[in-house]
């Protein structure tokens, strides 16, 4: 059988525990691209030894970001790509949906394709609850990962924020799903969300900067943006509405943290606001 004509592109750092099954998933893929951020585990030689091209990239504090300047890399072979993070894996069925849709004339109506992410949590697939979004596969022509204002957040990292890329075209929204298991603890959990809240309340606090990146989330993260009381009401949505209580414990603490990252994010924003006028 021949190769997808596709370009995985693996974002890594220090991912010796989740990379091998991310890149046993892809194997049917074209090109494996991984590009690390100076790993100091066995991450680079695990991907070498599977075949993968590694090509490290160190962050200087400025734009492009990661995804963008891997967008941009000389290396790339096709013009589709597939961004996956080391903890992500393509099932078989995604496999299947993208290599018909890939190898018919109808991709070339599209600029970029959506992709359902299937979540675990506490060593659980949640199959209900809140359900995430994300454009992963773009026709790199049409697509790019936008600049915004925000460099000067505290405990800045090297990789775009919460928003999807622009596109110049039409959205795919495909129906398999991808895997996102994180083999991290939850210490590294809470950790990226005490980072991630720094960064969405300066967008609070900053409306143009907020606006611009409210245009690059997808509807329901537009949704999100606007809601009042969101702590509150993502728990209600989450829990009841989308019933995450199918879910046992798993479904119960997902939605407790995910609301505690909007009450987090809330009060980080009081607390600039409150600093502007003192």
């Amino acid at each position: 059988m021949s190769k997808i004509p596709i370009t995985v592109i693996i974002l890594t750092k220090n991912e010796e525990i989740a990379i091998s099954d991310c890149l046993n998933s892809v194997k049917n893929f074209a090109q494996v691209l991984v590009i690390d951020s100076n790993s100091t585990d066995g991450t680079v030689k695990l991907a070498k030894k599977q075949g993968s091209l590694v090509v490290n990239f160190s962050w200087n504090g400025i734009y492009p970001k990661k995804k963008q300047w891997a967008l941009e890399r000389p290396e790339i072979q096709n013009d589709w790509v597939l961004f996956l993070d080391a903890d992500e894996r393509v099932t078989r069925n995604l496999e299947s949906e993208i290599t018909e849709l890939i190898r018919s004339n109808k991709v070339d109506d599209y600029a970029a394709i959506e992709i359902p992410v299937s979540y675990s949590f506490l060593g659980r697939e949640l199959r209900h609850g809140h359900r995430v979004k994300k454009i992963a596969l773009l026709n790199r022509r049409l697509c790019s990962f936008p600049e915004f204002d925000d460099l000067h957040v505290k405990n800045m990292w090297e990789v775009e924020g919460h928003y999807q890329p622009s596109f110049s075209g039409k959205l795919y929204r495909i129906d398999s799903k991808l895997i996102h298991d994180d083999p991290d603890g939850l210490y590294d959990y809470f950790a990226r969300h005490n980072r991630y809240s720094d960064w969405e309340s300066e967008l609070k606090v900053r409306p143009s900067m907020s606006k611009n990146v409210r245009l690059n989330r997808t509807f329901q993260g537009r949704i999100f943006d606007r809601v009042p009381f969101k702590s509150i009401v993502f728990f209600f949505y989450s829990y009841f509405l989308r019933m995450g209580f199918r879910d046992g414990r798993a479904g119960f603490h997902y939605s407790v943290a995910l609301s505690f990252y909007y009450w987090q994010t809330a009060l980080k924003t009081q607390e600039k606001k409150n600093a502007r006028f003192s």
